[in-house]
């Protein structure tokens, strides 16, 4: 069960991390001095809980073990990024030497308060050219400034899965391609039921899992930050465009508050009766994890997946979506650095260990190689991702020094557009670029 990245804990997250600053002594990766050659053991931490997640790491760390015989690996999983935060500043032989955190938003922060090691002298004397072993998109959101405080372990990649027994039904052959045909679609394939549904066609709204205002404005291909640094969401035409055409929608298909009352009869997002396993919804916005979570709940339809719809003027790039990942990094505290390296650059960019690991979470491998790996398990549904994964205009949200706060503040206008609270589009992005400039100076 993937959980990275999700902005549903990052507020959180980053109340957490504010205290790294103060976790940064130890070596440096051009300083480390331990000899990666002699018995040692490695506290890892890592936030997986499920059992299939937990002996994917334990099979990974045994594998691992085999091939350095010297290098013992003390594995402690459900750990949250504040209790690793919390270890992080006290320090001591208890403390994670290695870490593994859902939260790439938080990656600005890990590097720029120096809490985690800069990987890239660790890169550079084991002849590693991260250009040529992970694709450009995963690399901008692991380091920051150019720090290479982490690396991609897995990653995730965002699209449409969709009913397709619902599709035939209302009479649709194919997945919508363009942002007027998703409407369209999603309207068809709405049933009413007295002030609630039977089925909606999509939930639109932003509170509905993944159906984040990032992941939505990834289609309209945005630059959050321009060449000055600032905030760019007033300049930039896109946040403009996916506000609207996500508001019509909403409105569209019943409006925010009948919407919203249909939204809080859903069941959690990880179990079996989340709404697209049930039927409530025909459409979800959703990562490479949904097909195969729904085909083990059992569902009783067949299952589709496509990449999201591109507004209209962008139709030559449908295929592209919004990547986010699982990072790992090393704490720049650890006296044993070295070793901590041999365990990061292992799982990280090893071919076998990373498909491994991939088939066995359902996610999206984190390495060039492993993409193309002839063992990587491709199912039909699981394709449509990994396509997203490699399109050359897929994108993600960049790092910044204040970590996700940024983003965090354009999701609550876009909470304010949909439920009408803010009806001057263009000045709630002017007011929210302020505020955005504002948090990441006192940031830095």
């Amino acid at each position: 069960m993937p959980r990275t990245g999700r902005l549903t804990t990052t507020a959180t997250v980053l109340a957490a991390i504010s205290v790294l600053a103060t976790a940064c002594t130890g070596q440096s990766g051009t300083e480390a001095a331990d000899d990666p050659a002699k018995d040692v053991t490695l506290n890892f931490w890592h936030g997986w809980s499920a059992p299939s997640e937990t002996k994917a790491i334990e099979e990974n760390i045994a594998r691992f073990e085999k091939a350095h015989p010297n290098i013992k690996v003390q594995v402690t999983g459900n750990m949250t990024d504040d209790k690793i935060n919390q270890a992080l500043r006290a320090g001591g032989d208890k403390a994670p030497d290695a870490v593994a955190s859902f939260t790439t938003d938080s990656v600005g922060k890990f590097c720029n308060s120096r809490a985690f090691a800069d990987l890239n002298p660790f890169l550079k004397k084991s002849g590693v050219d991260k250009a040529k072993v992970f694709p450009k998109s995963l690399l901008e959101y692991t380091q920051f400034n150019g720090n290479q405080c982490t690396l991609p372990l897995l990653h995730d990649a965002y699209g449409l899965v969709y009913n397709k027994t619902a599709f035939a039904a209302a009479g649709i052959t194919e997945p919508p391609r363009t942002w007027s045909q998703f409407t369209e679609v999603a309207q068809k394939l709405t049933k009413p039921k007295g002030d609630s549904y039977e089925q909606v066609g999509l939930m639109p709204t932003f509170h509905g899992y993944e159906t984040t205002p990032m992941r939505l404005a990834a289609q309209w291909s945005p630059s959050y930050f321009g060449a000055d640094g600032k905030s760019n969401l007033a300049k930039d035409p896109a946040f403009a465009k996916m506000l609207t055409a996500q508001k019509d929608l909403v409105g569209k298909l019943g409006g925010y508050e009948k919407l919203e009352r249909f939204r809080n009869t859903f069941g959690d997002e990880w179990s079996a009766e989340h709404p697209f396993h049930t039927g409530q919804v025909a459409m979800q916005i959703d990562g490479e994890w949904r097909a195969s979570m729904a085909k083990e709940a059992g569902v009783p339809f067949e299952i589709g997946t496509a990449p999201l719809p591109v507004p209209d003027d962008q139709a030559a790039d449908y295929g592209k979506g919004y990547l986010s990942g699982t990072i790992m990094g090393i704490a720049a505290g650890s006296k044993k650095q070295n070793a901590a390296w041999e365990l990061v650059k292992y799982m990280t960019t090893d071919t076998e260990a990373v498909v491994a690991f991939a088939n066995a979470i359902h996610n999206v491998p984190s390495t060039l190689a492993a993409l193309e790996s002839p063992n990587l398990q491709v199912s039909p549904e699981f394709k449509t991702f990994l396509d997203i994964a490699r399109h050359p205009k897929s994108s993600t949200t960049p790092a910044q020094a204040d970590g996700g706060t940024y983003q965090l503040t354009f999701q609550d206008l876009a909470y304010g557009v949909e439920k009408g609270d803010v009806t001057d589009i263009p000045a709630g992005l002017a007011e929210t670029d302020q505020q955005i400039d504002t948090d990441i100076a006192k940031a830095k």
